[in-house]
């Protein structure tokens, strides 16, 4: 007879065939040589590890339940079956209560496998304000990145006419990092007085933030024939030439149309690589955006979709809260603006962990 948890075993068996393949490649000599392998496989490997030592916990529960059934039933040995029986509800409680605790964290198992993202800001309507209130936005990842140990690799910025930021593309990277800011992507509106407003009047400013999970290059392979690249130099505001060598890289992915331009770095190579990872990330996000749409409409419309049309929160200075829409609760201003955003994450991932549970 079929067990209730097969199905969740058999996930679970996979899980640990993939952790224990982890473990041989990281004492590969030809992975060991490779720095950033190893960083991207110990990542993979930390996230899986504790989901995987409690399967296996679960697993030696599940065989030690069966040989006490199994001395219940004999009936050589009275005082053995009696205590066998006395065990039995004690190691079914343990066993039941770990189930749960695997089944709840399983569903964010791939989550905090992730160990880089790309992060996109970029300034909404509001105008020079909205330039202000992106920069904030960055200055409170960044600061959010500190707290977390994630390390921060600026791609691409383009500043505002009276400061702030039109547009920043970042990568970050570190332990449990999707799931840390896996949940931002989406409008971020701003209530308050703009600097730039002479009158005292409260404005409303918006801010897009897409969070993208940077694949490893062996999860999506884009052929160079499947790419157009230029090289061109790289252009100021308005336009105008800011340096004479052609150092600027523009990849067009043909089949989808996904378009990347790179200029931070003098270094045409340098730009090429950064232009390289930013396409594979937006190729890939692009290709799990479709096989997302195919699967159950029910989980699209759900927490943390990303999407930039979703207005996923609202910073109102005059209050000092910053409200999220999604969980309809208030969180305070300051704490969230200086990146401690511990408590509004976990109630987040919290809602995420039921609403994915029920898909189960």
């Amino acid at each position: 007879m079929p067990s209730p948890h097969d199905s969740l075993f058999a996930k679970l068996d996979a899980l640990a065939s993939e952790f224990d393949t982890l473990e041989k490649q990281l004492v590969d000599p030809d992975v060991v040589s490779d720095h950033q392998r190893v960083r991207e496989l110990s990542i993979r490997r930390s996230a899986m590890e504790g989901l995987v030592t409690r399967y296996r916990a679960c697993r030696a529960l599940e065989r030690q339940i069966a040989d006490n059934e199994a001395m219940v039933n004999d009936k050589n040995d009275a005082e053995l079956a009696e205590l066998a029986a006395a065990e039995l509800p004690t190691l079914r409680e343990s066993y039941n209560q770990l189930v749960q605790s695997i089944t709840e964290d399983l569903v964010t198992a791939d989550d905090r496998a992730v160990g880089s993202v790309i992060l996109e800001i970029r300034a909404g309507t509001g105008g020079a304000e909205a330039a202000l209130w992106a920069g904030d936005l960055l200055a409170m990842y960044e600061k959010l990145a500190i707290r977390k140990g994630f390390t921060v690799g600026v791609l691409e910025t383009s500043g505002g006419e009276q400061g702030g930021i039109r547009q920043a593309v970042c990568q970050v990277a570190g332990p449990g990092v999707w799931q840390t800011l896996g949940y931002e992507g989406g409008v971020h509106c701003v209530k308050r007085v703009p600097a730039t407003e002479t009158q005292g009047r409260v404005h409303t400013s918006t801010a897009t933030v897409a969070v993208l999970p940077e694949p490893e290059k062996l999860q999506i392979d884009i052929p160079e024939s499947d790419v157009k690249m230029d090289i061109t130099t790289a252009q100021g505001p308005g336009g105008q030439n800011v340096n004479k060598v052609a150092t600027a890289v523009k990849l067009v992915h043909i089949p989808t149309g996904i378009e990347v331009r790179m200029q931070e770095s003098k270094s045409q190579q340098q730009n090429r690589v950064k232009a390289w990872q930013l396409l594979r990330a937006r190729v890939y996000d692009l290709y799990q955006k479709q096989k997302h749409a195919e699967r159950s409409a029910k989980r699209s419309a759900m927490i943390g979709s990303g999407e930039r049309s979703e207005r996923v929160r609202t910073y109102r200075w005059k209050e000092s809260i910053v409200v999220d829409h999604r969980l309809e609760q208030s969180f305070p201003l300051n704490a969230i603006l200086n990146g401690d955003m511990d408590e509004l994450t976990n109630a987040l991932i919290a809602k995420d962990r039921e609403q994915r549970l029920a898909t189960l």
